[in-house]
């Protein structure tokens, strides 16, 4: 007899967890596959796992996968992220300098982008993770919901999935509230899609800890930053100078 999923206990993964933290990618190809129930619950209970100020459990999850209203959700964020890569593609010069061969980094990431977005409609699932303000907003609320929202990633890893976040909901703000009714006042924190990769997910690749972890001096590393073997670096990054810039 087939169980319902009343019944079925949360799955374990083959990942552990220092091997996901180490190797969670941003994933925007996906399979044309559907996510099946139990995996979106089991993603989506560790998402609700995440932890929140005074455990006050301010997020919320809209979950859209093939519904009538879903598909309609995912063509108006379509929309919005073709024109804001548009923009970014443009203001950022990704075709020029190295853009303009075919295989640096920046080429591979502008083809990357521009089917992420050209399929944006098609993705498997779409996640908006939502955060409901129970006070004017301050610069520290987002770490009420963004833990919650690496669970999710983390626990897609875990399950064979892959996705990424993106802020493609917030040119359509007002639009996507109204058809989803969703209130004015909830914050929509993200747009995340997920799905079955195609390709796979591999060491991260960020600058060393060396740059990123001080001791008690800033810019000033302890001995004991040291990236552990095989450790892949990029050179990615903002500008040294922290906003605002100093004058002279």
């Amino acid at each position: 007899m087939t169980k319902s999923l009343e019944e079925l206990e949360l799955q374990t993964s083959d990942v552990d967890l220092m091997t996901g933290i180490a190797s969670t990618r941003a994933i925007r190809r996906y399979k044309d596959e559907p996510i099946p129930k139990r995996d979106l619950r089991d993603m989506l209970f560790a998402a609700t796992r995440g932890p929140s100020g005074s455990n006050r459990q301010t997020f919320r999850f809209v979950v859209l996968t093939e519904s009538e209203k879903a598909q309609a959700a995912k063509a108006m964020i379509a929309k919005s992220a073709q024109a804001m890569w548009n923009t970014k593609r443009a203001n950022d010069g990704y075709d020029a300098g190295s853009g303009a061969k075919a295989q640096s980094p920046k080429a591979r990431m502008a083809r990357t982008m521009q089917h992420y977005v050209d399929n944006f409609a098609n993705v498997p699932a779409l996640i908006l993770p939502c955060f409901i303000r129970y006070r004017a907003p301050t610069s520290s609320e987002g770490a009420s919901i963004y833990p919650a929202v690496q669970n999710l990633l983390l626990a897609a890893r875990g399950l064979g999935y892959g996705g990424v976040i993106t802020g493609f909901a917030g040119a359509v703000d007002k639009e996507i509230k109204e058809l989803l009714g969703i209130p004015e006042e909830v914050f929509i924190a993200a747009t995340i899609t997920l799905g079955k990769p195609v390709g796979n997910h591999g060491p991260v690749r960020r600058r060393p800890m060396s740059e990123l972890v001080f001791g008690d001096t800033w810019e000033t590393a302890p001995d004991w930053a040291i990236d552990p073997p095989g450790t892949r670096h990029t050179s990615a990054g903002p500008p040294k100078h922290a906003w605002p810039k100093k004058e002279g």
